[in-house]
């Protein structure tokens, strides 16, 4: 199996990384900055244990690669950057090779399965970052991260146990899961606060948000009928083999909403608050506070608001006007 990662930020680049320096043949694709730093310098694994340079063989787009029958493609850019992807993949040849969703967000495998036969899911369950081009960091220890794989909508096959076998020999834990997606819907669930903490700043305490988020995608869920599987910290898969550490020399670990701001790119608040939003309108449950940050995304994107500078007493206080002035009566 050769594994073509496309998208080498945070999540693709310690896969590939990994990946090559356990001895599997990479393909990744790349752009810009980081596309020039891993072909000029290779690509730098920062781990509370490991740091190492490996070379990575990489490109700019699909196109310049021959797929093989026995490629595994694994996409790990932000799902606004999917249907592009995905159709550089069709016109480069790609037909029935297994096509791997390793992204946060529920809605990238129907838009795969929409062009390619074989769609998988993969939750990802990695605390990494990708600020210096040439350069990706996990924060996890004793292995690099923890992903669950599965046949989209569901299923598993033997390239999903093949995958996993070239993960968990590249110190990553991997578990084929028929039922992925219950998976997917319970990391959204947590990455429902990535754009609380770009915006108002990792060092705030968003706790009530963030609950309160949960609770609103919680009952969108299940009135969707929805099944759910917690991923979050109570996981006792995660005490086993996947604990934040901190890395020498690194910054702090930062998500992935963050990262993207820092970075001056899109960010997906559309494909993880979104989804709520989607669904509530869909199933008829108001979403009132995921759709005040999607909301806020937009404006930090429009305005060029920096990371960090909102004020999360001010946005309470917009929520609760906002809840007296629907609730008011006519004079």
């Amino acid at each position: 199996m050769r594994i073509i990662v496309f998208g080498l930020g945070a999540v693709g680049g310690v896969l590939a990384a990994a990946l090559v320096r356990s001895g599997t043949e990479v393909i990744g694709i790349a752009r810009g900055r980081m596309l020039e730093a891993i072909r000029t310098d290779g690509l730098r694994l920062r781990t509370p244990e490991v740091d190492e340079t490996v070379p990575v063989p990489t490109v700019a787009a699909p196109h310049e690669i021959a797929f093989r029958p026995d490629d595994a493609i694994l996409l790990c850019m932000k799902t606004q950057d999917t249907l592009a992807a995905l159709s550089a993949l069709r016109d480069a040849g790609v037909t029935d090779q297994p096509v791997f969703c390793v992204q946060n967000g529920t809605a990238n495998e129907a838009m795969a399965l929409r062009l390619f036969p074989n769609v998988h899911g993969v939750t990802v369950m990695m605390p990494a970052t990708y600020l210096t081009p040439g350069e990706v960091i996990t924060y996890s220890r004793p292995q690099f991260g923890m992903f669950d794989i599965g046949r989209y909508p569901q299923g598993a096959d033997a390239a999903d146990h093949a995958l996993a076998a070239r993960l968990q020999a590249a110190n990553f834990a991997a578990f084929v899961k028929p039922q992925v997606m219950a998976s997917k819907f319970g990391k959204l669930l947590l990455n429902l606060g990535n754009i609380s903490g770009a915006a108002f700043g990792p060092g705030v305490d968003d706790q009530a948000l963030r609950k309160a988020l949960r609770a609103e995608a919680e009952a969108v869920l299940d009135a969707a009928g929805i099944a759910c599987e917690d991923v979050s910290a109570t996981d006792p898969r995660r005490k086993i083999h996947s604990q934040h550490a901190d890395v020498p020399g690194a910054p702090a670990m930062s998500n992935s909403t963050l990262q993207s701001l820092l970075r001056g790119n899109a960010v997906e608040t559309d494909w993880l608050n979104g989804e709520i939003a989607l669904l509530g309108r869909m199933h008829g449950v108001p979403t009132p506070l995921n759709d005040a940050l999607i909301a806020l995304s937009v404006r930090m994107r429009r305005e060029g608001l920096a990371p960090g500078s909102q004020d999360l007493a001010a946005f309470w206080a917009d929520q609760a006007s906002n809840r007296v002035t629907t609730v008011a009566p006519s004079p």
